[in-house]
This record gives C-alpha cells, sequence and structure tokens, in this order.
C-alpha cells in the first residue's frame, strides 16, 4: 500500500513558509544584481538595465509562493523563465539558478503522481542541457574567451567547456536525488506515524481485553464466595429459626456458624476487592489454594452434607492459579449441592497425575440438575478452566446425584 502513497497537501503553515520563502529569495535576487551592477561584473555582455533585471529577478521569485501547492506548474513556469532572461541577458545566474534549482527540487518531494514527477523533472534537465549545449555552441562560434593567464594543460576552451557541463550534472542530479530524499521521507514518516496509530490502537484494544478479562475474573470470584457463603448462612439461618424455641443450644450453634461464615465472606471479599484498590497497601488475606480446602469441607458439614475426602497419587504444590481454580470449582460444585441437591452425602477427590491434577465430586442428591440451573456457576467454572487449558465434565449420575469432573494441566505453567 505504501508504493501507491500520495503525500497530503502542504498544511497552512507550510504554505506562509513558502510565502516567507520567496520573500527571501526575491530579496536575494535583488540584492545580487544590485551588487553585480555596481562591481561590473557582467555574465552576459550587454545586459539590460537594472531595473529589467530586477523585474526578472521578481518574475523568477513570484512562483515560488505556491511551489508546493502546484509544484509541476512551478517548475515548468520557472525552467522557462530562466531560459527566457537567459535568451534576454538579464543579469547574473546565481540567484536564478537556486531558484530553478528549489522548483526541481519541489517536484521530487511534493508531486503527488510520482511518474510525472520523474518524467517531468528528467523532460526540464535534459531541455536544460539542451540549452547548455546550445549556449556553448554559441559561444564556441563567437568571439573566442581572453584566456591569458591559462596555466593548465588542458585546451582552455575545452576545460571551460568540460567546467559548465560536469556543474550542471551535479546541479541537476543534486536536486533530482534532494527530491526523491525528501520523498522518501516524507513517506517514512507517514508509515511511523502510520504503524504507532496502530500500536496504540492495539494496546487500548489489549488494555480492553485485559480488563473485561480482569471483570469477568472478579465477576467470578465473587459469584463463587457470594454464592457458597451465602447459601450455608441461609441454610444455617433456617436451621436455628426452626429450632430456636424447642432447642437453643442447637440454635446457637447455627448462629454461630452463620456468623463465622459471614466472617469468612467477608474476609474473602474484601480480598478481591482489593485488587480494586491500586494505592491500598492493606495486608489482604491471600488467595484460597488446596489447603484451604478444609475449611470449606466444614462449611458444607456445618451444612449439613456428609463430606468425604481423598487424595490420590503423589501430593505436590501446583501453581498458585491452578490451585485457586481448583478450590473454586470444589466451592462451587458443594454450593451447587446445598443449593440444588437434596443429598446427604458428597464425595471429593482429588487426584495427582503426572501432568494434571483431576478433581471429582459427586453427591447422592436426587435433586434439580446444576446443569440446567439458571446461574452463572457452571459457567464461570468452564471459563477458569479455559484459562489453564483444562476441561470439565458435568452431569447426572446413572445410579443416583450428579458428578463434576475437572482437569487442570499442571506440567506446562510448572515448566513456565
Amino acid at each position: 500500500m505504501w508504493n501507491e502513497w500520495r503525500r497530503p497537501g502542504p498544511t497552512a503553515g507550510q504554505r506562509r513558509r513558502d510565502i516567507g520563502i520567496a520573500v527571501i529569495v526575491l530579496l536575494c535576487a535583488i540584492e545580487v544584481t544590485v551588487l553585480v551592477n555596481s562591481m561590473g561584473a557582467y555574465v552576459f555582455q550587454d545586459p539590460p538595465g537594472l531595473l529589467a533585471q530586477v523585474l526578472w529577478m521578481v518574475v523568477l521569485s513570484v512562483p515560488l509562493v505556491v511551489r508546493r501547492r502546484y509544484p509541476l506548474a512551478v517548475m515548468l513556469v520557472v525552467s522557462a523563465l530562466f531560459i527566457a532572461a537567459q535568451v534576454n541577458r538579464a543579469g547574473d545566474t546565481l540567484v536564478p539558478s537556486a531558484i530553478l534549482f528549489l522548483a526541481i527540487y519541489t517536484v521530487g518531494a511534493w508531486e503527488q503522481n510520482r511518474r510525472v514527477a520523474r518524467w517531468s523533472r528528467i523532460g526540464v534537465i535534459a531541455a536544460m542541457f539542451l540549452w547548455l549545449g546550445f549556449s556553448l555552441v554559441r559561444a564556441l562560434l563567437g568571439p573566442k574567451g581572453d584566456f591569458k593567464d591559462a596555466a593548465g594543460p588542458m585546451d582552455p576552451v575545452l576545460a571551460s567547456v568540460l567546467y559548465g557541463l560536469e556543474f550542471n550534472v551535479f546541479f541537476f542530479l543534486f536536486a533530482y536525488v534532494v527530491g526523491e530524499l525528501a520523498w522518501s521521507g516524507a513517506r517514512r514518516r507517514a508509515q511511523l506515524e502510520f504503524q504507532a496509530e496502530e500500536l496504540r490502537r492495539s494496546q487500548e484494544q489489549n488494555t480492553r481485553g485485559a480488563i473485561a478479562a480482569e471483570r469477568m475474573r472478579i465477576a467470578r470470584d465473587l459469584h463463587d464466595v457470594v454464592a457458597h457463603h451465602v447459601s450455608v448462612m441461609g441454610i444455617q439461618a433456617g436451621a436455628a429459626r426452626r429450632v430456636l424455641d424447642s432447642d437453643p443450644a442447637l440454635a446457637r450453634d447455627a448462629l454461630q456458624t452463620v456468623e463465622q461464615t459471614a466472617r469468612t465472606a467477608i474476609s474473602e471479599l474484601r480480598g478481591l476487592l482489593g485488587v480494586l484498590r491500586a494505592d491500598s497497601d492493606t495486608d489482604l488475606k491471600a488467595a484460597p489454594g488446596l489447603d484451604d480446602l478444609p475449611e470449606l469441607f466444614e462449611s458444607a458439614r456445618a451444612a449439613g452434607l456428609e463430606v468425604s475426602h481423598g487424595v490420590y497419587g503423589d501430593a505436590r504444590e501446583v501453581p498458585s492459579g491452578v490451585a485457586l481454580s481448583a478450590y473454586r470449582v470444589v466451592q462451587e460444585a458443594l454450593t451447587n449441592v446445598v443449593k440444588h441437591a437434596d443429598a446427604q452425602h458428597v464425595d471429593v477427590r482429588m487426584r495427582f497425575l503426572d501432568s494434571a491434577l483431576e478433581l471429582e465430586i459427586t453427591d447422592d442428591g436426587r435433586g434439580r440438575s446444576t446443569s440446567t440451573s439458571s446461574g452463572f456457576g457452571l459457567v464461570g467454572m468452564r471459563e477458569r478452566l479455559a484459562v489453564h487449558g483444562g476441561s470439565l465434565e458435568v452431569g447426572p449420575r446413572r445410579e443416583a446425584g450428579f458428578l463434576v469432573r475437572a482437569s487442570l494441566p499442571t506440567l506446562l505453567e510448572e515448566k513456565a
């Protein structure tokens, strides 16, 4: 796409600078013309008067005002005026040559159609060399120049011709190359600006993705914490209400469980909400892991469930992210049993395989299937496991109850 890039037109500031450059060039041209006439150091014999020479300088300088807006037209006009000024022997050629150089350079740097820019400059340069050749032939056919101080090994006329040719080759080649470099530099700057903008958009997109992922993670954690602890608190509060008059001691134990569960929920919520406080220096409770599962089982037992727990394989430490996800899966599974299943017993099995941690939670309930519940628990489980490349299997068991089986790869994370 950058081979077809077109340089935008000049800005208002650049157009104002073109006016300033044209004024400076005109003042320099007038000064040089006055000095040349004052010294009598004319390039051409029998030049027109000083006023006519100044007018030629004005006519040559004025097109520079719009050189970046109409580069091709300015180059063609300046080229024609340059030859016309020499035909009329209009004073010195220093400043007119500088004006011609600036016009050729501007076409290379600003002309939108690159093919036109290339061939128009080549055409103007060829025309200038034809004019130079005509001028040399006219000079050779005219009166011989005075070379009385010549001391070199070459013929003075031949040396003069070679000097003029070599100077003009360098002059026009330099104008052509500098214009190309200016165009290439502008295109490179546009590429860098485009890449910088693409990078900024990519960073913004990544930031939005990271924010969305973090919000999703916090939402999953809040759901897990609130759903589990509130379910336990609701069951214990209902039990306390039912036995408040007949068995105050049992009611007291149930209310203690409610209080303890509420404190645990507040502690975990405080830890989760702490990530939203960038300047918080509070010593928050670490994220729960496999070592915190016994407390989770006790909470489920307090809700009236019989919980059995088995560990199989060589127990080892797993990455903190895997441990947290495993804890949340067990927590959500127990919460679903408490809320949705008329179960008496829950079996939690944890297997340490060579490259994975496998969890299996089964119950003997006959209540509503958790797979059809309207909550976000199973969705949250799948999202947690997907982060680690894990898998989830859920569904009713053939004999009775419900099965939750999760597999969390550990080998890649440990190597990382």
